[in-house]
């Protein structure tokens, strides 16, 4: 089969005699990509679980603290871009290994105002190492879906993509349950910023040594063998005209938009009302662990079913119906179980859609880069993610701290009634909006039933000749 640049492998180009060879490779890179995606989401979030507590110790306002938190949104914007080129053009193996670079580089800067006693304004070196671990996120946040499709065949890329993507939520969890384990009082924070900075070392060191390869020798799929067939601007061109793309990325970002906002605002929306640092970490940790579970529940269904436009419906709903319910009881008092449970649900089917929307992004907008299609869906999640977190932040007013608030910024504590029903309303108008308008067929699944892939089972016969047995079909709903 030849395409318009240039002929797709032979199926026999996929055949089993280096199957032996690409599990190994696969092990190890998957490997290394894990560990260099999961230290740089700790580093996110670490301040968030105790940010009143970091707020006393180093002099800074509420505002400041949430800085540290949104300049991860704001670096993804402009160097999302970026991030995208250098998956699509430069390779996945130099992004990832940038990647862990700047994330151990940033941890250790933003360590140094309690490493070194002559520093007046530990705000910038604690927004520096901050900013730099955001650059290395926007690297290694869009690979999960070029890792699933360069590595993996066409009956593995969900799950593959799930285990990429949900090993962010992960670096999240360690986040929500170490920082606040760590942190009793002000004395305790050098010691939480230096145990930080081992994974980010182990990762760079993982990743240094480990990551050799961008692709294996033999793609093993036919939408491997065509990936990123479209070059970069011109791909940028035909997902600007792809209306199911945008409907997409604007859902989805703007899922991936409350998604951060919950994560970073969880403690200073909890304490109000009386809620400990530690509950609010275990909300954050169920939040995650339940996450996970859902993604790899969906990921193992689509990855069978091919079902994926109704799965993602399905999620964006039900995830609908929990940000309401969290959005009113998240304002009552000693209502510990129904929060933990509204979190774990929340992140059950909020998570699960995650690794599904960035493959149907692929699909809707194939032969358009892997990176360029999941990318430019975190870069818009991202930009909304920051419109949403200062909108909610800004719709916040001060009230006279009542004797159950647990807020412990020095401050009278924000009023966040109106930013959170504000909240669970975009993410119903998300969710309509996917539902109603949003229709796409399978592009990279059909190429690969008109390639007619020999393989599509990991272990095959002997023989080098074509199985004859027919691919998965496009299944749309």
């Amino acid at each position: 089969m030849v395409s318009s640049r240039g002929p797709l492998l032979h199926p026999s180009a996929w055949a089993c005699p280096l199957q032996g060879r690409l599990w190994p490779l696969r092990g190890d890179f998957v490997l290394a990509s894990a560990a260099d995606f999961r230290p740089g989401r700790p580093l996110w979030l670490s301040f968030a679980p105790v940010a009143d507590t970091i707020a006393q110790h180093f002099g800074l306002s509420t505002e400041q603290i949430n800085w540290l938190s949104l300049v991860y949104l704001v670096a993804s914007i402009p160097f999302g871009v970026v991030a995208v080129w250098v998956l699509d053009s430069v390779g996945l193996r130099w992004a990832i290994l940038l990647s862990a670079w700047l994330n151990f580089a940033g941890s250790v800067i933003r360590s140094l105002p309690c490493m070194l006693t002559t520093i007046h304004d530990p705000f910038a070196f604690l927004l520096g190492g901050q900013s730099l671990c955001a650059l290395a996120q926007t690297l290694v946040i869009f690979s999960p879906a070029k890792l699933a499709a360069l590595w993996f065949p066409e009956h593995q890329r969900a799950t593959a993509n799930m285990i990429g993507t949900m090993s962010n939520p992960l670096g999240l969890l360690v986040a929500n349950l170490l920082s606040p384990a760590l942190v009793k009082k002000e004395e305790d924070i050098p010691v939480m910023l230096g145990i930080y900075t081992i994974p980010a070392g182990l990762a760079f060191l993982l990743a240094t040594a480990c990551l050799w390869e961008s692709a294996p020798p033999t793609p093993p799929s036919a939408g491997a063998a065509h990936s990123t067939s479209e070059k970069f601007l011109d791909g940028l061109k035909l997902l600007a005209r792809n209306k199911a793309y945008i409907i997409l990325a604007v859902c989805f970002g703007g899922g991936i938009g409350i998604f951060s906002s919950f994560s970073a605002l969880l403690e200073q929306v909890l304490c109000v009302n009386g809620y400990s640092n530690e509950f609010a970490g275990l909300c954050g940790a169920l939040f995650i662990v339940f996450g996970v579970l859902g993604a790899l529940a969906l990921g193992l269904y689509v990855d069978r079913t091919k079902h994926f436009t109704g799965a993602i419906k399905i999620g964006l709903c039900l995830t609908s119906l929990v940000c309401v319910a969290f959005a009113l009881v998240s304002q009552l008092q000693g209502q510990t179980v129904a929060l933990a449970a509204i979190c774990s649900l929340f992140g059950f089917f909020g998570f699960a859609v995650a690794p599904v929307a960035m493959e149907l992004a692929v699909e809707c907008s194939f032969p358009v880069g892997e990176g360029a299609a999941a990318g430019l869906l975190f870069v818009l999640g991202q930009a909304e993610g920051v419109l949403i977190m200062m909108l909610l932040a800004a719709l916040t007013v001060r009230r006279a701290e009542p004797s159950f608030s647990t807020c412990q910024d020095g401050q009278d504590p924000l009023d966040w009634k109106v930013s959170m029903l504000l909240m669970a309303g975009l993410c119903v108008l998300f969710s309509c909006l996917m539902v109603l308008f949003f229709h796409t067929p399978y592009r990279r699944l059909q190429a690969e039933a008109d390639a007619n892939p020999s393989i599509q089972e990991d272990t095959c016969p002997a023989t080098s000749e074509p199985s004859g047995h027919a691919p998965h079909p496009a299944a749309t709903l």
